[in-house]
C-alpha cells in the first residue's frame, strides 16, 4: 500500500497562514512605536537613598529557545537552532523524550519496549538508535562508531543534562555527519555559589518502577566538581521479558586556572540490561498489546567514557578550545532463531539463538578557534577547527547450542577500523542589521575490515579497504529586524558516509555497486523572535534532497534513489498571563505565576524517486506532527505540564507495505513538580492519560507496542 499523494494546495494552505501570520507579527514587532521625549518637558533628577532589594530568582516564563548568533567557538547565526531546556518542565522521568522534545517542532520519537532511543527527523533516515543524527555529549560523539555504526545505544540520563541543543541544516558543516542534524546533550556543570550541594531524587511507578537520581556538587577555590550516579529498573509493561535494569554515573571537575582558562575533566560509566519481549502482528497487537513472541531474546551494555577539555581566552577577541576524549562500548545481544516461525511477529521456534558480541574502542580530538575582527567598516568573526577520531571494533558473530545460552560457536570474526579526519572553517561576516556565513568542511573517511567466515566451506576471509572524501559547502544568512526578530537562510550540504556492512560487505554472498557515500542538500528559510518577553516563535519552510540514498536489493548494495522531502514547521510559545498583564497593565504574575501555551507543528511531503519504490514515502516521514498544551509555573517551583502529541498516519519502512503502517495517534501527559517544603517536592506524572492503544515503531520482527496508561510519584530533596 502506498500513501495517496495529497494535494499540495489543501496540505500547505493551512501552514501558509500561519507563516504569514508569524511573519506578520514579526514585521509589526519591529514596527512598533516609540514614545519621544520632550526635552521640555524634561525635570530635573532628584537623587534618592540607596536601596538594596534581595529576592529569590525565578526562571524566565519564556525561554529564547534558539541559540544565540556566536558562543563560545562556535558561529549559529544563519542556522536554524532549537534549545531545550530541561527547566522548562517539571523533572521529565525515565528519559521520556516525547516530553523532551514538546516544545520543538519536527523531532519524530519512534517509542520502544527497551530503554534504548530511537528518533529521527523529517524522514531522513531510519530512526532505530537515532542513526541518522549525530548524537553528542558536551560536543563530543557518543554513537558506538560515528562513521561504521552511527548508532546512539546510550545517552545521558535527563536528570544530569542542562539543556539539549538541536542543529538542523547546517550540522554537518559543524560536526561532520549525519544529514538528519546534530543534538547536542549539554550537562550540568558544578555550582559556584557554595562548596556542596546536595540532589536525591526518588521515584516508583507502574510495573515496579524505580528511578533513582543522586547529585553532588560545588565549589571551593579554584575547583569545581558535579557527580551523579543514576538507577532505573522495572518489568515492563509485556507479558514477559520486558524487564530492564540500568545504572550508570558521572564525575566531572572544573579547574579554574586563571579568569581566561579553564580544564574540565570527566569520567563516566553505564550498564544495562533487558529483555527483548519482540514484536506483534497487527492482529494480536489487537487481541493484547501486552503479549510477548520472544521470551529467551536479552541485551547488555557497558559503557565507559573519559574526557579533557581546555578553554582558552587569548584575548576578548580570540577564544580556544581542545577536546580530547576516549570511549569503550561493549554490546552483546542473544536471539532465538525463527525456525519454521515467520520473521513478522512470530513466536521463535528455532533450537538455537544468535549472539552477536561487539566491542568499540573510540579516541578523538577536536581544537576549535574564534576570532573576532573588524574589517570593511564591520565586526566580523572567524572560526575554524580540525576533528580528528579513530575506532577499533572486533566484532564476534556467534551461534548458540540452545535458545538460553549466552555463548556458542564463532560463525564470523570481524576486525573493523575507522580513522576519520576532517578540516573546518566558517566565517560570519556582518555588516549592520545583516551577517553573512560562508562555511567549508573538507572530510576524510578511512575504513578498513578483516573478515573471517566460518559459515562458508572452505573458510573464506575478506580484507576490504576503502577511503571517501567529502567536502560540504554551506552558506547562512541572517537579517536583524531588531526587538529580538530576525530572518534567517540557510543552504548547507550533508552526507551519510557508508557504514560497514555497506561499504565493506561482510555478507558471504554480497556484492556493493555504487556504494559511496549519499550528498545531501539543506535549504531553510524562516523568522524567529522573542518580541515580547511573553512571547516566543520560530517558523521555517525547508526543503531536503537527499541523494544516492544507500540500500539493498536482493545481496546488491546500491543506490536506492534520491527522496525530496519538504515542508514548513513552526513553533510558537505565549505566556498568557504575561500576554493579559501587558494588555491591561496588570500585574497577576507575581501571584499567579506563569501559563505557557504552546503548539509546534510540522508539515512534511516527502518522497522516493528513481528506485523501485518511486513515488513511495520514505519511512517515518509522517505528512504532520502536532506538540501542543500547557506549561504552568510559578517561582516557587510549582510546575505543571499537560502536554499532548497529534502523529499522522505513517510506514515503518520505504516500500509502504500494509504490515508496516503506524496509523494516527494522539496522546496526552500530565506531570507535576509541588514544592511542599523549601528544600523537598514531590514528582508526579501520568503518561497516556487516555490509556490509548497505539504504537510507534515497526521492525522486521514486528510492531513494537507504545506503553499504555502509567503512572510514578516520588519525591526530590535539594539543598
Amino acid at each position: 500500500m502506498k500513501i495517496s499523494p495529497t494535494p499540495s494546495g489543501s496540505r500547505f494552505t493551512g501552514a501558509t497562514l500561519v507563516a504569514t501570520a508569524l511573519l506578520f507579527l514579526a514585521i509589526a514587532s519591529h514596527s512598533r512605536s516609540q514614545t519621544a521625549i520632550n526635552p521640555a518637558t524634561k525635570k530635573t533628577a532628584t537623587e534618592l537613598p540607596n536601596l538594596i532589594i534581595t529576592a529569590k530568582a525565578g526562571e524566565p516564563a519564556i525561554k529564547i529557545p534558539y541559540l544565540p548568533p556566536v558562543e563560545g567557538t562556535k558561529i549559529y547565526s544563519g542556522k536554524r537552532t532549537s534549545v531545550i531546556e530541561m527547566k522548562a518542565l517539571p523533572q521529565i522521568i525515565s528519559n521520556n523524550y516525547r516530553q523532551a522534545f514538546a516544545l520543538t517542532p519536527g523531532l519524530l520519537v519512534s517509542e520502544e519496549t527497551t530503554p534504548l532511543v530511537s528518533f529521527g527527523y523529517r524522514g531522513i533516515g531510519s530512526p532505530d538508535r537515532a542513526q541518522f543524527l549525530q548524537t553528542m555529549q558536551d560536543g563530543i560523539p557518543i554513537s558506538a562508531d560515528p562513521i561504521g555504526y552511527p548508532e546512539a545505544y546510550w545517552t545521558p540520563q535527563l536528570e544530569s543534562v542542562q539543556r539539549l541543543e538541536f542543529l538542523r541544516g547546517g550540522a554537518g558543516l559543524m560536526y561532520g555527519p549525519q544529514p538528519a542534524g546534530a543534538l547536542n546533550y549539554i550537562t550540568l556543570m558544578p555550582r559556584t555559589d557554595r562548596p556542596f550541594g546536595f540532589q536525591e531524587n526518588f521515584l516508583m511507578g507502574t510495573d515496579d518502577l524505580i528511578s533513582n537520581y543522586t547529585a553532588v556538587d560545588g565549589t571551593a577555590g579554584k575547583w569545581g566538581y558535579h557527580a551523579y550516579f543514576g538507577h532505573r529498573s522495572s518489568d515492563g509493561f509485556r507479558q514477559a521479558n520486558s524487564d530492564y535494569e540500568t545504572n550508570g554515573g558521572r564525575a566531572k571537575l572544573v579547574y579554574q586556572q586563571d579568569e581566561d582558562t579553564r580544564w574540565i575533566i570527566a569520567m563516566e560509566a553505564y550498564q544495562q540490561e533487558n529483555g527483548e519481549p519482540g514484536g506483534l502482528t497487527a492482529a494480536a497487537f489487537a487481541a493484547n498489546r501486552s503479549a510477548t513472541t520472544r521470551v529467551n531474546d536479552r541485551f547488555k551494555l557497558q559503557r565507559y567514557g573519559a574526557s579533557i577539555e581546555l578553554q582558552h581566552k587569548f584575548s576578548s577577541d580570540t577564544e580556544l578550545s581542545i577536546k580530547t576524549w576516549a570511549a569503550y562500548y561493549d554490546r552483546w545481544s542473544r536471539r532465538q532463531a525463527l525456525g519454521a516461525a515467520p520473521a513478522f511477529g512470530g513466536v521463535p521456534l528455532g533450537a538455537t539463538a544468535a549472539i552477536a558480541h561487539q566491542k568499540f574502542y573510540n579516541w578523538g580530538i577536536e581544537p576549535r578557534i574564534r576570532h573576532d575582527y573588524e574589517l570593511w567598516g564591520g565586526n566580523h568573526t572567524l572560526t575554524g577547527g580540525l576533528h580528528f577520531f579513530m575506532s577499533h571494533s572486533p566484532f564476534k558473530d556467534k551461534t548458540a547450542a540452545t535458545p538460553t545460552e549466552n555463548d556458542g560457536n564463532v560463525l564470523r570474526d570481524a576486525q573493523r577500523d575507522v580513522i576519520y579526519g576532517s578540516v573546518f572553517v566558517e566565517n560570519k561576516f556582518t555588516f549592520g542589521r545583516l551577517s553573512v556565513t560562508p562555511s567549508f568542511r573538507m572530510e576524510f573517511v578511512n575504513q578498513n575490515l578483516t573478515l573471517q567466515n566460518f559459515g562458508v566451506a572452505p573458510m573464506a576471509e575478506t580484507n576490504n579497504s576503502k577511503l571517501d572524501m567529502q567536502p560540504l559547502f554551506g552558506l547562512g544568512l541572517s537579517y536583524d529586524l531588531g526587538h529580538e526578530t530576525a530572518v534567517y537562510a540557510n543552504i548547507s550540504q550533508s552526507y551519510r558516509p557508508t557504514t560497514f556492512g555497506q561499504s565493506l560487505i561482510p555478507v558471504a554472498g554480497g556484492t556493493a555497486n555504487d556504494a559511496t557515500p549519499g550528498l545531501g542538500w539543506h535549504y531553510e528559510l524562516g523568522v524567529r523572535g522573542t518580541p515580547r518577553p511573553w512571547v516566543t516563535y520560530d517558523t521555517a519552510f525547508f526543503l531536503v534532497d537527499l541523494d544516492n540514498r544507500f540500500g539493498t536489493a536482493g545481496t546488491v548494495l546500491t543506490s536506492v534513489g534520491r527522496s525530496i522531502n519538504y515542508g514548513w514547521d513552526g513553533s510558537l510559545q505565549i505566556d498568557a498571563i504575561g500576554a493579559y498583564d501587558a494588555a491591561f497593565g496588570t500585574h497577576h504574575a507575581n501571584l499567579l505565576g506563569s501559563l505557557n501555551l504552546y503548539a509546534n507543528v510540522s508539515i512534511l511531503e516527502a518522497r522516493l524517486q528513481g528506485s523501485t519504490n518511486n513515488g513511495g514515502s520514505p519511512q517515518y516521514s509522517p505528512p504532520y506532527m502536532l506538540r501542543t498544551g500547557f506549561i504552568y509555573s510559578r517561582k516557587s517551583g510549582l510546575k505543571i505540564s499537560f502536554l499532548g502529541t497529534l502523529m499522522a498516519r505513517h510506514y515503518g519502512n520505504d516500500t509502504n507495505t500494509a504490515a508496516f503502517e503506524i496509523p494516527a495517534y494522539t496522546t496526552w501527559d500530565l506531570t507535576a513538580e509541588v514544592p511542599v517544603v523549601e528544600n523537598f517536592a514531590i514528582l508526579a506524572g501520568l503518561n497516556n492519560v487516555f490509556d490509548k492503544q497505539y504504537y510507534a515503531r515497526v521492525t522486521a520482527n514486528g510492531i513494537d507496542p507504545a506503553y499504555g496508561r502509567n503512572f510514578y510519584i516520588g519525591g526530590s530533596l535539594k539543598f
